[in-house]
């Protein structure tokens, strides 16, 4: 795929992206998912926690990126990772789409009347922190202006499509997690690596767009 095909993607082939029927996400997913990976012992009979998160698209330059930040390092969970905006399902969000929306707005504020939801992603469970994760797409007319509440987000920065695209920015490292050595792919986004679950629905994204465009 050359640079010119990749700035001809537009909001349609997203919208066409998400919507497909006939595809395989578990392959998708698994491109970019950590290996081995399994439910930890002592969550086995706890029910997972549930989260919705956003992969919101705009318009940048010539092309169309992602949104993405750098989670801030005092939080509980997954502190200084990177990650779509979006967190724990309040007692309160009709959906997961009501909840990616609502974090989404208080993480960066972004209005979330100026979103346009067109699909969502197939969930991913997370063994370390135990959560099943619900991912929503939605695309925006122009680059927002990001208000980054300080308590949660060290940083927003954004993902060309055209860089998701380019198979030069995955990459894989090995880590040992509780004595088991773990092989972790991730793709490299300037100086950040972006890994785990992050990765997954990217990952599937990605695939979701090849399908598309061919």
């Amino acid at each position: 795929m050359n640079g010119a095909e990749v700035l001809m993607i537009t909001f349609e082939h997203i919208r066409q992206a998400v919507a497909l029927k006939a595809f395989d996400f578990g392959a998708a997913q698994e491109r970019m998912a950590p290996k081995p990976r399994a439910i930890l012992p002592e969550n086995i009979n706890k029910p997972p926690k549930e989260a919705g998160v956003l992969t919101l698209i705009y318009p940048e330059h010539d092309g169309l990126s992602i949104v993405l930040t750098r989670r801030t390092e005092h939080l509980r969970g997954h502190s200084g990772q990177i990650s779509f905006p979006g967190g724990r399902r309040d007692p309160n969000d009709e959906s997961f789409i009501a909840t990616a929306l609502r974090e989404t707005q208080e993480e960066l504020g972004v209005d979330r009347e100026a979103i346009q939801v067109v699909g969502q992603l197939s969930p991913f469970y997370i063994p370390p922190s135990h959560f099943n994760v619900y991912p929503s797409v939605g695309i925006i007319q122009h680059k927002p202006i990001f208000k980054p509440n300080p308590h949660e987000v060290a940083e927003v920065f954004g993902f060309a499509l055209s860089d998701l695209l380019n198979p030069d920015n995955k990459h894989e490292e090995s880590h040992l997690f509780r004595g088991v050595r773990v092989q972790v792919p991730f793709y490299q986004v300037g100086r950040h690596k972006v890994w785990g679950a992050t990765a997954v629905m990217l990952s599937e994204f990605e695939q979701r767009l090849r399908t598309i465009i061919g």
